[in-house]
């Protein structure tokens, strides 16, 4: 029963094939050369017409040639199609026949082509009848068709009536294939008597704004002093001066005698973008690149091809290899396969099968172990079922796996015509596609896998990408390497990408204690940036920059270009470790808000524990990628779900954005690349600074802080028993002993520390415990008390 089903599908799936890639290449270069043929025996036709016309009833004889260019062949398909046929209007055949050619040499869909055919008809029979009317006395330029079709339609409509019939072709033709409308042609003629209207003097700056000239008698008056302030854009925008009120000194008898005089109300609103649109006919739309006009982008000699071309050799003795042990392996558990097809990978081969009828797929995904035992490797994945497929698929490890080059994915046609805010080319999928994804649309990423499984290149990698698409002023990176070593790189490029804090020396942030302020501060920034997209009424970044650059917003009144910001942490665990929550705060608060104005953040970690990778983070998370992780338990939580431990390493990581895991092999880009990318940028003009984050200040440090004995907290006595009994001075254990919220604990250790029970605040490190034990701490607190009796 099994074999008559089989024999009937395939029966079936041949009866729909069609025609194949090689049939469609060959049918398709047959018709391109036929119209190149009957081309030239049609022109040739026109000039040897007369020659080959006694030829035609003799076309078996040998001995004899035609003079038209195809010899025989091309004398009497001319004389068929021109003179018995159609005449001039037979040259659309070969123009048909060759479209058609193309359609299926370069495997177009052929929806359109039936189309085309229809119309080419119609012009065909349009053209032949219209040279018949017009030219009557030489048959065979309309040929024998439109002589006899002329001939006809005269007999029974007349010359006039004819002459309409075509006329009538005419507009039918002009407005079906050329969207003919009298519209265009009234706006093609109105076009020619319109007039320049002048345009009032206006006194240009570097960047266009400028100042109305209401006065015309002032021509005299020197001109305003430039600005100053280039990077903010505060210019001299143009002021409408209100007019002064006029006293009403008539009487009552004057005011009959007045005529009153109706206008319209003009609306602020409609004022202003009346005066932006002005300002943008002068002087074009706001560029935020002119402060660095000459910046030239990273080419692509800065990157290495590491090993060639980054095309994939095919192993076919491993390929059959391959899906002989997978079917065996299958079998032994009767488990029959339909079909299987396989997709050639830089790293991996995904083998796709389809199962017989009736086989459960949890059969085939609890057999991982034993096809990976089989193929003896390591790094199999069963992906049951495929989504958006009736397939399951098994992802086999190459014996011989291809590097993909960062050279290769930025070069690539879907990363240079990429339209997105900020695009970052991972690298190359199973079916050896560039993969190319917006940032701003994830809108935040977090990265995890074991030491040396490739996380740092992960983010060189998306650094790369947006140093080749972004100019200087549209996006700044903030930096933070807790390992010191990793991004050190990106220091000769801080006063063209990088943003810092007003007072730090060192663009890359390494210090906990900068950390936590810059998050802060990041976030003083975001809530800044709010501020402006409500005083500008719109919604997000884009729509914010969009209308700046239109300028209609006034640089006067605090509004200025917005770069994106993208945050990027390389080691995150250390500091959860060493911050807790004084870390995961703000970073959960700018990932649940900071998306509308274009506050982007990546995050890295190697240990992707509950402790680190918290519900909080997770949750404002939803684009993640996992490079090989040690177990399980990894896996489940950073992607929800397992595979990451099955991941071969070097590169080899998965992606999801909250939906599908796609496999991917990221692009390689190594350390002397990223030196040569940040030297080349460095070495060019830049900004007399960093980009200047808000100043934040502190508010755990404690020094000089007083507190008097009437202004403790309530709890003060009890924290300060629980801080001397464990001998730990930390916030954090307050809060849990005492369930209190952060902000309290905090002012409560401030408290502490002014009563000399714990010590000043060490950074990373636990305060001191300045009292030893709890008869020492009562005899201090008595001691305040009398004191202050």
């Amino acid at each position: 029963m099994a074999k008559t089903k089989r024999k009937t599908t395939a029966a079936r799936k041949k009866k729909t094939r069609g025609l194949s890639r090689q049939n469609k290449i060959i049918l398709g270069s047959l018709l391109i050369l036929l119209s190149l043929a009957l081309f030239f025996s049609f022109i040739s036709f026109y000039f040897t017409w007369q020659e080959d016309q006694s030829l035609l009833t003799e076309f078996a004889n040998r001995d004899k040639s035609a003079e038209n260019l195809l010899n025989k062949f091309g004398a009497a398909i001319s004389h068929f199609l021109m003179y018995k046929g159609f005449g001039l209007a037979s040259f659309i055949f070969p123009v048909l026949i060759c479209i058609s050619g193309i359609y299926l040499f370069l495997g177009i869909p052929g929806k359109g082509l039936l189309s085309r055919w229809v119309w080419g008809l119609v012009l065909v029979i349009w053209f032949s009848i219209s040279l018949g009317f017009f030219a009557a006395q030489k048959p065979l330029l309309g040929g024998q068709v439109g002589y006899e079709m002329n001939l006809f339609l005269q007999d029974y409509a007349g010359k006039i009536g004819v002459l309409l019939l075509l006329i009538l072709g005419l507009v039918i033709i002009m407005v079906r294939l050329f969207d003919f409308t009298p519209e265009k042609v009234a706006k093609g003629f109105s076009g020619l008597g319109t007039l320049i209207p002048s345009r009032s003097p206006v006194a240009e700056d570097s960047q266009g704004y400028g100042s109305l000239e209401l006065d015309p008698n002032s021509v005299d008056t020197p001109p305003a002093p430039p600005p100053t302030d280039l990077y903010t854009h505060k210019k001299d925008i143009p002021v409408i001066e209100e007019e002064p009120e006029v006293e009403n000194k008539g009487t009552a008898s004057d005011e009959m005698e007045i005529q009153m005089e109706v206008s319209h109300a003009v609306d602020e609103v409609e004022e202003t973008d009346a005066l932006a649109d002005k300002l943008v006919e002068d002087f074009g739309e706001f560029d935020p690149t002119l402060e660095l006009p000459k910046y030239k982008f990273p080419h692509l000699d800065l990157l290495d091809a590491h090993g060639g071309s980054g095309g994939i050799t095919i192993n076919q003795e491993e390929l059959e290899e391959n899906k002989n042990k997978i079917v065996d392996t299958l079998k032994n558990y009767k488990i029959g396969i339909a079909q299987i097809k396989a997709t050639i990978g830089p790293t991996v081969t995904l083998y796709e099968i389809v199962p017989e009828a009736g086989v459960r797929i949890s059969k085939i995904k609890n057999l991982e172990d034993d096809i990976a035992l089989s193929l003896a490797a390591l790094g199999i994945r069963i992906i049951a079922p495929i989504p958006g497929k009736g397939t399951i698929g098994i992802e086999v490890p190459n014996k011989n796996p291809t590097v993909v080059s960062m050279r290769s994915v930025v070069a690539s046609k879907k990363f240079q015509n990429a339209e997105m805010q900020l695009p970052i080319a991972f690298g190359k999928t199973i079916s050896n596609e560039t993969f190319v994804v917006d940032l701003a649309k994830m809108p935040h990423l977090l990265m995890a896998g074991a030491t040396g499984q490739g996380k740092s290149v992960g983010l060189n990698a998306i650094l790369t990408s947006l140093l080749y698409k972004k100019h200087p002023a549209e996006v700044k990176f903030i930096l933070v390497d807790p390992k010191k070593v990793e991004l050190t790189l990106y220091n000769k490029i801080e006063r063209h990408f990088l943003a810092k804090l007003p007072d730090s020396e060192e663009a890359i942030i390494t210090d906990n204690t900068k950390v936590i302020h810059t998050l802060n501060s990041l976030c003083i920034e975001m809530d800044n940036r709010y501020e402006l997209l409500k005083a500008a009424m719109v919604r997000n970044i884009k729509e914010y920059n969009v209308k700046f650059k239109s300028r209609k917003l006034n640089p006067n009144e605090g509004h200025r270009f917005l770069p994106y910001i993208v945050l990027v942490i390389d080691e995150f665990a250390d500091l959860i470790m060493s911050a807790g929550k004084e870390v995961e705060t703000p970073i959960a608060r700018l990932a649940q808000l900071a998306r509308a104005i274009g506050i982007h953040l990546v995050i890295a970690t190697q240990r992707p524990s509950v402790n680190v990778i918290t519900g909080l983070i997770k949750a404002n998370f939803p684009a993640r990628i996992a490079f090989r992780v040690t177990s399980k338990i990894d896996s489940r939580t950073i992607l929800d779900t397992q595979g990451a431990d099955q991941l071969i390493g070097r590169g080899d990581m998965l992606y999801t954005q909250g939906n599908e895991i796609i496999r991917l092999q990221c692009a390689f880009v190594d350390t002397p690349e990223v030196a040569k990318i940040t030297e080349y940028i460095g070495s060019q003009r830049a900004y007399p600074d960093a980009h200047l984050l808000p100043e934040y200040i502190g508010e755990d440090s404690g020094t000089g802080i007083d507190y008097s004995i009437e202004d403790r907290d309530a709890m003060f006595r009890d924290a300060a028993e629980v801080i001397v009994t464990a001998q730990q001075g930390s916030a954090s254990l307050i809060q849990r002993k005492l369930k209190l919220g952060y902000n309290r604990a905090g002012r409560i250790i401030d408290q502490l520390e002014a009563a000399g029970i714990v010590g000043p605040f060490e950074g990373s490190k636990a305060r001191q415990v300045l009292v030893t034990d709890l008869a020492a701490l009562n005899e201090l607190l008595n001691n305040e008390t009398n004191g202050l009796a």
